[in-house]
């Protein structure tokens, strides 16, 4: 019975053998042509093209029209690109130390519009476009690693006059600025993080599973709206500047950055610098709860605060509370 089967196969390939071919050639050719279309040679972030760019900018420009006017707009040249920043002049005290304001992913110098205003009654700011994420930065090495995201802010700050600087960094910038006062702390007066990400916690698994549909260029503008909505706890974004630009970026741009790792307990102790930390206590993003006592137990110069009801954006819905945490944390660390 076997034997008679194989028989049968082996008449039906020799009948078919030119079918076959063609059929495993045609799959062959698909499979090149995917693979091709799908390849992604390029070490550094890039726009996918001039007309997604275009877009991109249109909205950044809306974005930032809800800002100060900045004083001074800077272009640092680092050994991993030219980095994007705008200098306010504010306070009363022109000596001193400034605050670098750290957006989250994809978000930009205009995620801050909101805090501007009462931040600028403390003292002057900075807001910097990070490197290797839509934005005016623009990478032009490979940035692999949490010495080189360290490396490429500490070149920024070299740059910079003062010297001394705050940083205030929120939820990936939250990151972006402690990991700078683990591995580069020269110029870093105090770190302030605004829940920050993959700090004290890592994310949830729902924010994973979320984000890999938004993560494909080509999925329709309601998906990547519904999810910064989402990280908002279903605060309307459909109207609103940033949270435009932050779709736009999410669709035109592509990020070749390492991914963020965590510092260990030991690292967060070692760190040397005042270091605030306001958690979001509805925060979707991961669990505020224990992130907070993370703070608490690793940090040896840490304030740990949760704003009960916040969401992941928090700085937008929470400025006057957080620039006047801000000032007292100054106060009280910085004589």
């Amino acid at each position: 019975m076997v034997m008679k089967v194989v028989r049968r196969v082996g008449t039906f390939l020799r009948a078919h053998r030119r079918l076959l071919i063609r059929a495993a050639a045609v799959l062959a050719v698909i499979t090149v042509t995917i693979a091709y279309a799908l390849r992604d040679p390029a070490p550094v972030g890039y726009f996918t093209s001039t007309e997604s760019h275009d877009r991109f900018v249109g909205a950044y420009r809306e974005a930032m029209a809800q800002l100060p006017a900045p004083d001074r707009t800077l272009d640092v040249r680092t050994g991993y690109g030219v980095v994007r920043l705008y200098h306010f002049s504010g306070g009363t005290e022109p000596a001193a130390a400034p605050l670098l304001l750290l957006p989250g992913r994809a978000s930009a110098s205009p995620v801050w519009a909101d805090n501007l205003p009462s931040l600028l009654r403390l003292r002057g700011v900075y807001t910097v476009d990070l490197l290797g994420e839509p934005g005016m930065s623009i990478q032009q090495r490979p940035i692999t690693g949490t010495t080189a995201h360290a490396q490429w802010l500490h070149e920024v700050l070299l740059a910079l006059p003062e010297p001394t600087i705050h940083l205030v960094g929120v939820s990936f910038g939250g990151w972006t600025a402690m990991n700078l006062a683990v591995h580069r702390p020269q110029k870093v007066g105090s770190v302030v993080l605004l829940d920050p990400v993959l700090v004290f916690a890592g994310l949830s698994a729902e924010v994973v599973l979320r984000s890999i549909p938004v993560s494909v260029r080509w999925a329709p503008r309601s998906w990547r709206d519904s999810f910064t909505s989402w990280t908002a706890n279903g605060a309307p974004v459909e109207d609103v500047p940033v949270a435009r630009m932050i779709e736009a970026g999410m669709q035109a741009y592509v990020m070749k950055l390492s991914a963020p790792t965590r510092p260990s307990e030991d690292q967060l102790a070692a760190v040397d610098v005042p270091v605030l930390v306001l958690m979001a206590g509805k925060s979707r993003l991961h669990d505020a709860g224990e992130a907070a006592k993370l703070a608490e137990r690793s940090l040896t110069h840490g304030t740990v605060k949760t704003y009960p009801d916040a969401s992941h954006a928090l700085n937008g819905e929470y400025p006057n509370e957080i620039a006047a945490d801000i000032s007292a944390f100054l106060r009280a660390e910085q004589p």
